[in-house]
C-alpha cells in the first residue's frame, strides 16, 4: 500500500499547467479535481494518493460516486463547486478492474466535460470510445487527454551506452513505493544541489512530472526502447530516478519490468519492498522472494546491459508500522543487504544519496 499521509507538494521539474502539448512532452491543465468513483481499495487509488501527495498544491478537491469510501482529505466537490473554486481538469484518480473505464461512469465524465473540464486518465480504455464523451468535449472545446496512449513511432533499444547517470527503482511486488521512492531521491539530490531528474514511466508519474512515457502500455518489442527514450542520453554528471514498473517476480507483469530494467541501463539499483506483504497482492499463491533472492535476479539482469549496475539502496513502505517497528524493518533490511535503507516518506536521505555517488 502507498503512503496515504499528507505531505507537502514536491519541487518537479517540467510541469507549469499551461495548454497544448509540444512532442515527446504532455502538459495538463491544473487546477484537478480528482474522481474516485465508487472505489474502496486504498491500492486501487494509488493515482489519486500519488496526486494528493506529490502534486498537492495541484488538488482542488475530490468527487466520488455513491459507495466510494476514499478520501483523500480533500474538499469534497461537485463538478459546479469544482468549477467555480477554479478547477481545469477532472482526473481519473483510481483504477478499476482491469484498467477500463465502467459504462456507468459515462454520465459523470460527460457532464464533467459539459462544465468546461479537460478530463484526464491514465485507464486502458480510450476516453473518445466514452458513449457521448467526444461530443461533449468537442462542443464545451475541452481535451480528452489520454496519459497511458504512448507515442507513435517508438524505436526498437539500441542497446549502446548513452551519457549521464541513472538509478532504477525496482521491486518485490507492485504498489509498494517505487514512484516515491523516485520522486523523494530526486528532491534529495536536487537539494544537495545534484543536477537529478525523476522520469516517469507510468501514468501518475506522468501526471507529476509532466512528461514520460507508460511503458505498460507499449507493444512488448519496444519497450526496452520507451525506456532508452525515457531516460536519453544527458551530461555526464546528470543523474536520472527511473520510477519502476511491476516486479521481476510477478506472474502477470514481469515483462514490463525486464523490458524497462533493460533499457533503463541503471548504475545503481534501489530495492522497493513492504516488510509486511507475504505474497504477491491478489496472487496469494506468489509468496514473495527474500531480500536477497530479489537483490541477485535484479543485479544479474540489469547487468546484461550495464554490467557496472550495483545496489545502492533498499527503499521500505513502512506505513503501516509504528516507528518503533518501522525503525526496526529498516535496520533488519540495512544488515540483510549492506547497503542504506529508507522510507522515502519518513527518513532522511542523506546516507541514501551517498550510496548513490558512490
Amino acid at each position: 500500500m502507498k503512503h496515504t499521509d499528507s505531505q507537502q507538494p514536491a519541487t518537479v521539474t517540467g510541469m507549469d499547467g499551461s495548454a497544448g502539448q509540444s512532442p515527446g512532452r504532455l502538459v495538463l491543465r491544473m487546477p484537478y479535481l480528482l474522481f474516485l468513483g465508487e472505489e474502496t481499495n486504498p491500492l486501487k487509488a494509488k493515482t489519486a494518493f500519488g496526486l494528493r501527495d506529490w502534486s498537492a498544491h495541484n488538488c482542488i478537491g475530490q468527487t466520488r460516486l455513491p459507495g466510494g469510501i476514499i478520501d483523500l482529505q480533500l474538499p469534497e466537490m461537485n463538478l459546479a463547486t469544482a468549477v467555480q473554486a477554479g478547477a481545469r481538469s477532472l482526473v481519473i484518480g483510481v483504477t478499476p478492474v482491469g484498467g477500463r473505464i465502467p459504462e456507468h461512469w459515462s454520465p459523470m465524465l460527460v457532464a464533467a466535460a459539459e462544465a468546461g473540464l479537460d478530463i484526464v486518465s491514465g485507464l486502458h480504455t480510450a476516453l473518445e470510445s466514452v458513449p457521448g464523451l467526444a461530443l461533449a468535449a468537442q462542443r464545451s472545446g475541452t481535451r480528452l487527454v489520454d496519459v497511458r496512449r504512448p507515442p507513435d513511432n517508438l524505436p526498437r533499444a539500441t542497446g549502446k551506452r548513452r551519457s549521464g547517470k541513472r538509478v532504477a527503482m525496482v521491486g518485490t511486488d507492485c504498489a509498494l513505493g517505487k514512484k516515491y521512492a523516485a520522486l523523494a531521491l530526486a528532491n534529495a539530490m536536487r537539494g544537495q544541489g545534484i543536477d537529478a531528474d525523476f522520469r516517469a514511466s507510468g501514468q501518475t508519474g506522468i501526471m507529476i512530472a509532466g512528461t514520460g512515457i507508460a511503458v505498460d502500455a507499449v507493444i512488448s518489442d519496444f519497450i526496452a526502447g520507451a525506456a532508452e527514450c525515457i531516460s536519453p542520453a544527458a551530461d555526464p554528471e546528470h543523474w536520472d530516478l527511473i520510477e519502476g514498473q511491476g516486479s521481476l517476480f510477478h506472474p502477470a507483469y514481469a515483462g514490463v519490468t525486464l523490458g524497462l530494467l533493460h533499457g533503463s541501463q541503471p548504475d545503481g539499483l534501489i530495492l522497493c519492498h513492504d516488510p509486511t506483504r507475504t505474497h504477491i497482492v491478489s496472487w496469494p499463491e506468489y509468496s514473495l522472494p527474500s531480500l536477497t533472492v530479489a537483490r541477485d535476479l535484479y543485479l544479474q539482469m540489469a547487468r546484461m546491459t550495464n554490467p557496472g549496475a550495483r545496489l545502492v539502496g533498499v527503499s521500505l513502505n513502512t506505513s503501516t508500522l509504528e516507528e518503533s517497528a518501522a525503525q526496526e524493518a529498516l535496520e533488519r533490511a540495512e544488515r540483510e543487504l549492506g547497503v542504506p535503507a529508507f522510507d522515502p516518506m519518513r527518513s532522511r536521505l542523506d546516507r541514501a544519496v551517498a550510496s548513490i555517488l558512490g
